[in-house]
């Protein structure tokens, strides 16, 4: 694997060096080589890629890669440009429009917002193609709950956004008297009624940043 730079390396090297890790890439290898996997795997470490360590500023979960074709790249809730937006990222849009006034982009590549200090992690981080969750028991659990852990002990002033069960699982695993964690349902059609239009987690986010000396994420994908 080529190094991911911006200090990952060096604070991921001990999950790396595990035998837990070292099964999930003997399993990588079976389920490259047999069947299509999302994302590509030279995009499999992208959350990391796009935004070093020392400038985190938040972490966003998802929790399953996109499994159908030119959609998943590494970064959760993107997709790539030129893809039909998902019905999850279509209501962040909507959110986002709502709480600070951002039009609503017709791009659904958040590429930007990892540039900006935004960490957009899955918990699980591979997928079979038309096969939801069908890598979720292959150990990535470990591995993205540790990575989690480690962000949140050698950080500070951190924001948690967790949408929905499976993020909101992750709270535990979080200091929340040096970070801020904020939690709502998930953007999917089926609950984004329930709490997570009106949640104003992105106005949130930066009031907390701001208040820390730190730059706020500029949401705005339209430029």
């Amino acid at each position: 694997m080529k190094p991911l730079g911006g200090g990952w390396d060096e604070l991921l090297a001990p999950l790396f060096a595990d035998e837990r890790y070292k099964k999930i890439r003997e399993f990588l290898k079976e389920e490259y080589s047999t069947h299509v996997i999302y994302p590509d795997m030279y995009d499999l470490y992208n959350c990391f890629r796009y935004t070093p360590l020392n400038e985190v500023k938040a972490v966003l979960l998802g929790q399953d890669p996109y499994h159908n074709p030119n959609q998943a790249h590494g970064l959760c809730f993107s997709v790539k440009k030129g893809v039909q937006l998902p019905p999850s990222l279509v209501n962040i849009y909507k959110e986002i429009e709502t709480d600070l006034g951002i039009k609503q982009p017709d791009c659904g590549d958040l590429t930007k917002w990892a540039k900006s200090g935004v960490l957009l992690m899955n918990t699980t981080l591979t997928v079979r193609a038309h096969m939801a969750n069908s890598h979720s028991r292959c150990g990535w659990a470990w591995f993205t709950d540790s990575v989690i852990k480690l962000i949140s002990e050698n950080t500070e002033n951190v924001v948690f956004i967790l949408w929905g069960g499976n993020a909101r699982s992750k709270a535990p695993l979080i200091d929340g008297s040096k970070h801020l964690i904020l939690q709502c349902p998930h953007p999917s059609p089926l609950s984004a009624f329930s709490g997570f239009f009106g949640c104003k987690h992105f106005s949130k986010t930066n009031e907390y940043l701001i208040s820390h000396g730190k730059q706020p994420i500029d949401w705005d994908l339209n430029n």
